[in-house]
């Protein structure tokens, strides 16, 4: 991934993510750039011709965990779903984890997404610990 491809990777995380879901998911395009000034940056694009089919986003170092790789952002565009494309994209990611000393590669999974944890289950990953977002609304949301 390059600087070229952050505006069209926001777009296309934007259209396939319901960031209503799981709201803490949102990126900008700064977050996503940052990626680019990473040491141990672990993304990648696909592309058809000039038309970006998918993506991953990928970093070292989850919560405490130094030595742990994360795979954050993930999205393939509707057209190009289901043709292999997402599982090369975790295996590029995963490898480049590997060879920048990663022990394991975490990534979450919204518990609806059916596809992309069926996904990260082909490629390898087992379900660990659940976390539960709770949200209480204040009045003035009511």
């Amino acid at each position: 991934m390059t600087a070229t491809h952050l505006a069209d990777v926001l777009a296309l995380g934007r259209k396939v993510y319901d960031t209503s879901v799981k709201p803490y998911t949102s990126w900008s395009l700064s977050a996503i750039a940052g990626h680019l000034d990473s040491e141990a940056s672990a993304c990648w694009v696909a592309l058809d011709g000039e038309r970006l089919a998918g993506f991953v986003l990928g970093s070292m170092g989850f919560d405490q965990r130094a030595d742990w790789g994360n795979l954050e952002w993930i999205a393939s565009a509707p057209e190009y779903q289901g043709q292999g494309i997402a599982s090369r994209l975790v295996k590029a990611c995963c490898a480049t984890l590997t060879e920048a000393g990663a022990s394991a590669v975490v990534t979450d999974v919204e518990s609806r997404n059916t596809a992309s944890a069926a996904l990260m289950r082909s490629n390898g990953f087992e379900a660990s610990v659940s976390v539960t977002l709770f949200v209480r609304e204040t009045p003035r949301q009511r």
